[in-house]
């Protein structure tokens, strides 16, 4: 994986992305969980979630939003993006689960303000 090293403000994000960061901060805030995520079919169908954590269901934001577009039918993810508090990297499942239906999809990283830290790319 390669990653942006500096932070991209909203102004040098491409509208689109910057519209799946906005969701996925929404989502995170909305529910109070530790993460939110959204993801952009190739269709440009969007698909947010939260981080799920259930007694007999664990997901990650990510995980969760690929799956929300996977059951829907999505052909494939153009872009993804995820928030967290510190704009921390997702661990490699939740990577992985958006490299299965988007191996060439860019996957932005935020904090909690909407702030981009990286950019993880294949």
């Amino acid at each position: 994986m390669s990653q942006a090293d500096s932070e991209l403000t909203a102004r040098e994000l491409d509208p689109e992305d910057t519209k799946i960061v906005v969701l996925a901060r929404s989502t995170r805030a909305r529910v109070g969980a530790a993460e939110g995520a959204a993801v952009r079919d190739t269709d440009g169908r969007t698909y947010a979630a939260a981080t799920v954590s259930l007694p007999s269901l664990r997901l990650s934001a990510l995980q969760a939003a690929v799956a929300a577009a996977v059951s829907s039918g999505a052909p494939g993810l153009e872009a993804a993006a995820v928030v967290n508090t510190d704009g921390v990297e997702p661990g490699a499942e939740s990577v992985a689960a958006v490299r299965d239906l988007g191996p060439d999809a860019p996957l932005l990283v935020a904090d909690a303000t909407g702030a981009v830290r990286a950019v993880l790319t294949p």
